[in-house]
């Protein structure tokens, strides 16, 4: 038998001609997992925990805003010594019917946007302004001054309207960090690559379909990341590897030259001495006698 969170079908004021409901709620042990066709947000004011929103869960903290869309199921966890203490604002779509043709508002209300997260976490000075808000909602709602209906929906709109540009920033910012993580890793990855395939006949074509990555985007990576061309930097590992091997080797230069994943001693030697500013037989006579292995006798 499968399991059905609560399904909460009413809330004070649902039936009213002003469908809105503004509590304080204090949690000391969570709240069950449960959904309804309204809309609901929740602003933590105190306390520590957790919150669920269709599997999902984020942590609830002073300055956390969810705003919960109808039928998802949600659900609220208190660490444990800690009261957890929200506004609560509970609303059906109803309350801004005279502003149905706003289709940027309705977007928000009826959020089809899968990639928008439920909630946002205000920080610093975002979170003193958002709790001012949220404090001037609260005793409007409790007063009794003319507009006060009217008011309510402007300073309810605001606090979404400043809810979603945020939401919509954090996204923006985690998705250009993840970018940047992600070519950190590509990057990495090439040149790990190249250190161990430096010998073979590596070209950028050839490298970028290993990568699955257009030679293009494998071009200015390097130049990024590297500031010099793909090439130059396979000639670097690929020179290192000859330097070492004339100080401390007595093995012919062409022998090296191919051992450094060059196919003939004349390309070797050309880019040795573009490189080098030196041949590579003056190379090793500069660099002193190598600590070359003793032969058998």
């Amino acid at each position: 038998m499968s399991y059905l969170p609560e399904y909460i079908e009413h809330y004070p004021n649902m039936n009213t001609a002003f469908p809105l409901h503004f509590s304080v709620n204090r949690l000391k042990s969570g709240y069950r997992a449960h959904r309804h066709d309204y809309l609901e947000i929740s602003y933590v004011i105190e306390g520590e925990g957790s919150e669920t929103i269709n599997g999902v869960e984020h942590p609830m903290k002073p300055g956390t805003l969810s705003f919960i869309q109808p039928y998802q199921i949600h659900q609220l966890y208190t660490n444990p010594g800690c009261t957890l203490t929200l506004y609560n604002i509970r609303f059906s779509h109803g309350l801004f019917a005279e502003l149905e043709s706003k289709a940027e508002l309705q977007q928000l209300l009826v959020q089809t946007d899968s990639s928008l997260v439920s909630y946002h976490c205000f920080e610093g000075a975002l979170e003193a302004d958002m709790r001012r808000s949220f404090d001037a909602l609260y005793e409007e709602s409790r007063g009794s001054e003319s507009w006060k209906r009217l008011k309510m929906k402007v300073m309810l709109i605001d606090i979404l309207i400043v809810f979603d540009r945020n939401r919509k920033q954090a996204i923006a910012e985690n998705a250009k960090t993840d970018e940047i993580v992600a070519t950190r890793s590509l990057y990495l990855d090439i040149i790990r690559y190249i250190q161990h395939h430096f010998k073979e006949d590596l070209t950028l074509n050839a490298v970028a379909s290993h990568f699955r990555i257009s030679p293009a985007y494998l071009s200015a990576l390097f130049k990024k990341k590297a500031g010099r061309t793909f090439l130059q930097h396979v000639h670097d590992v690929r020179l290192r590897h000859a330097c070492g091997l004339l100080t401390s080797t007595d093995m012919k230069i062409s022998d090296i030259a191919m051992e450094a994943g060059y196919g003939s001693y004349n390309t070797f030697s050309r880019i040795f001495r573009e490189q080098k500013s030196t041949t590579p037989n003056d190379y090793r006579k500069l660099s002193g006698e190598p600590n070359r292995p003793s032969k058998l006798s």
